[in-house]
């Protein structure tokens, strides 16, 4: 599966003063236009694998589905996947799903859109959360090295980041890999949805980079009560974590962690 994700690419290494050509792997970077119930909604740049789950991840974590159940997710409801190259999925709730209103930009593999106001209207549609696990120091600091065994892409192109939902011990449960952080997180909580797994009140959520309010927003959708990464969070980020009641992790390290909330 992960070969499919990637092409070889030949190149010139240099080492030591010698030059070599050979050959390497790149991750693959395609566009995912997103549909809810025949509307688009977002078009993000994505590595290719668990389109689904990154579709139904997305829909979920912005808001649209509004409780609303997924029925269906299917590669491009209005003609043949083939002709679209597989990057067209469309998520169906019957039409149960308040009518989107679509982005009119594409999404980047980078953070989106961020502001205090960004923070209100997250919490106008989701509620702080409450009487959840807690995650003890020394396991958060375990979830890097954990999920890093897992990390099959990474291996194969050092390009890609990864993102995990892990249990109360530290081990991840679900881990996907993807060029964009947010899209490996909307892949994870995708899953979640899928598996009829949310809120999930008893699950952490790793990030291989930065901790920045996107990644917050989606924790927090989730009911994800903790987020670690080995990275730093922005301001925003630990903001957005102390209004959600979301403990919030960053440099994770063998032997070191810092805890910015509660």
């Amino acid at each position: 599966m992960a070969r499919g994700r990637t092409v070889s690419q030949l190149v010139v290494r240099h080492e030591q003063g010698d030059a070599k050509r050979g050959p390497d792997r790149l991750v693959v970077e395609e566009p995912l236009e997103i549909r809810l119930d025949g509307v688009k909604v977002a078009t993000t740049m994505r590595t290719p694998g668990d389109d689904y789950e990154l579709a139904v991840g997305f829909c979920h974590t912005e808001g649209l589905l509004s409780g609303a159940p997924v029925r269906r997710v299917r590669y491009c409801a209005t003609g043949s996947a083939m002709e679209t190259a597989f990057n067209v999925v469309t998520v169906d709730t019957g039409g149960v799903a308040p009518v989107p209103a679509p982005r009119l930009t594409t999404t980047t593999s980078s953070c989106g859109w961020c502001g205090t106001d960004a923070i209100d209207d997250v919490a106008a549609r989701v509620v702080p959360l409450e009487a959840v696990r807690t995650f003890p120091a020394d396991v958060l600091i375990a979830v890097p090295e954990k999920v890093r065994a897992a990390q099959e892409l990474f291996d194969l192109t050092g390009g890609v980041h990864a993102a995990a939902a892990f249990d109360g011990a530290g081990d991840p449960l679900i881990v996907r890999e993807d060029i964009g952080r947010h899209n490996a997180v909307d892949k994870v909580v995708g899953k979640l949805v899928l598996d009829g797994r949310l809120p999930a009140s008893d699950l952490g959520l790793f990030v291989s980079g930065r901790t920045s309010f996107e990644i917050i927003q989606k924790a927090w959708a989730a009911g994800m009560p903790a987020v670690v990464s080995v990275s730093a969070p922005s301001s925003l980020a630990v903001e957005a974590a102390r209004r959600a009641g979301i403990m919030l992790a960053g440099f994770a390290r063998p032997g070191r962690l810092n805890v910015y909330t509660p």
